[in-house]
Parts: structure tokens; sequence; C-alpha cells
């Protein structure tokens, strides 16, 4: 779609920076499932300071990974093999998503790192695989490489702004991590129809539609924080129990703890039916 708005210039110059907001607008769009996928791979940090590390890192390695694709895309195009293989990865991160316990803390469903140099190989795959359907779609519309690396760079940039927001989206929105994995899976089996049969590769103003009518499920609900109400009846929960425990009676030192059986009042009869004297 970009490569398409491109081709209407009659020169690299003005007229295609005339075009760059409409570019950027467009690589935002185009670019929600992707940034969602590597949002959700970053929250399996633990602080947000190594979220930014493994997005940082891993987005400029995936940018060297994005750039050598479209200067080997020619050759890339001959092995249907690298699709499958994308398409593969794709659905297996859906897949790892909805059969993942979810974490209660951070409604989070996907793994867990223990160091940013786990996560930054896993980000950087993951943008290769998206890469396999959008610069093999650019290379098939485009003759000119370098409209296609431009796409790619904005791609990229686009890219770690918006995977930055998904992050905070992420814990306020309720079914956005499962529309964006969703939208995952449609690219995971475009790439495997275009294997298949190409002519049954959904056009791109259909896959768009899609994209955004699933994002518009995702953001109709945010979570719901624990309420001023649900918070004073557990304090006063905790009160009362602590009260409980204070109203027990302390033993002295060397008493025994034995309980007695309290004696029966004068004149009242036993279980047997008989009166207890006075002496």
């Amino acid at each position: 779609m970009l490569d398409r708005l491109l081709d209407l210039s009659t020169n690299f110059g003005i007229d295609t920076l005339l075009l760059l907001p409409v570019l950027i607008a467009l690589e935002a769009v185009l670019s929600a499932d992707n940034a969602i996928a590597l949002a959700a791979i970053a929250q399996g940090l633990g602080s947000e300071k190594q979220q930014q590390q493994a997005l940082n890192i891993g987005l400029v390695a995936a940018f060297v990974l994005r750039m050598s694709l479209i200067l080997t895309a020619s050759w890339v195009l001959q092995f249907w093999q690298f699709e499958v293989a994308g398409a593969g990865y794709l659905l297996w991160l859906v897949y790892q998503h909805f059969t993942a316990a979810e974490d209660a803390a951070h409604h989070h469903h996907g793994p867990r790192f223990a160091s940013v140099w786990q996560a930054i190989p896993t980000i950087a795959l993951t943008d290769l695989a998206f890469s396999l359907d959008s610069v093999t779609t650019a290379i098939a519309l485009s003759r000119d490489v370098l409209v296609v690396l431009l796409g790619g760079t904005i791609g990229i940039i686009t890219l770690r702004f918006m995977a930055q927001l998904f992050i905070r989206w992420l814990d306020e929105y309720e079914y956005l991590e499962d529309a964006g994995f969703i939208t995952v899976a449609f690219v995971g089996i475009r790439l495997l129809l275009r294997v298949v049969n190409d002519s049954w590769v959904p056009p791109q103003w259909l896959m768009v539609g899609l994209i955004a009518a699933i994002f518009a499920w995702g953001f109709s609900k945010k979570t719901t924080p624990p309420t001023a109400a649900d918070t004073g009846s557990t304090t006063e929960s905790t009160d009362a129990e602590s009260a409980s425990l204070d109203s027990t009676p302390q033993l002295e030192p060397g008493q025994s703890a034995i309980l007695t059986e309290p004696r029966q009042p004068a004149g009242i009869a036993t279980a047997e039916g008989e009166s207890q004297s006075v002496d």
C-alpha cells in the first residue's frame, strides 16, 4: 500500500516528502499487530527499564534483519519455505498466548524472561516474521528498492513508538492483548495462503478493515481497578481478625493451658437427673 502511493510520484524528491505524513499514518495502522506482539513480549520483563532496553536493542537488530531481507528479497521469494517458517512462527506465538496461564497482576499471557538478552532475539525474530509478509508484498508491487527501504525504515521507527504505547494500553484495556494476537493469526494465515495459492490471499484493504474492527473490540473495555469499597472491606476484615486475636486471653508464664470443666451451680440437676446438694 505504501508503495502504491509512492509510485504516484514522478520523482523521489519533493513529491515523496509531501507523502511522508500519509506514509507514517498508514504504517501505524499496518504495524499495529506487529507492535502489540512486541509489546506483549517486552512485558515479559520485570521492570520498565528492561522493557525499554529490550525494545531499543531488539528493534535495532530487527532493522538490520529487515534491511537484509529487502536487499535479498528477490532471492527469498524463490523459496516458499521462508514464508512457511514465518507463518509457523507467528501461529506458534498465537498458540502460546492463548494457552499460557494469565498473570493476574498484569493480565499477561506471554513468556517471562530472566534478562534483557533473552527477550531481544524473540523481538527481532518476531519482526522478521512479520516482515516476510510486508516486505515480500512491497517488492512485488514496487521496482524501486529505495522506496521499499524507506518504507521499511519508517515502519521500524513507527513500530518503536507504537510498541511503547501498547505496553501502557495492555494494562488499561482488558481485550487488547487478545485482539492483537488474533490479528497476528491473520498474518500467519495470510502467509500460508500465499504459499498454497496466491489468488486466495485477501486484498490489503480487507486486511486493514479486519485489523481496525478487531482493535475496536480490543479497546472496547477498560480493566476494572480495585474499588475503594473492596479495599475498605478487606481492611475491616483484617482489623476484625486482629481484634479477635487481641481479645484472646493471654496465659501467664508457667500457667497451664489445660482448660478445666466448669462446675455445675448448686441445686441444678445433673444429666442423671440427680440434684446436687449444698455442703
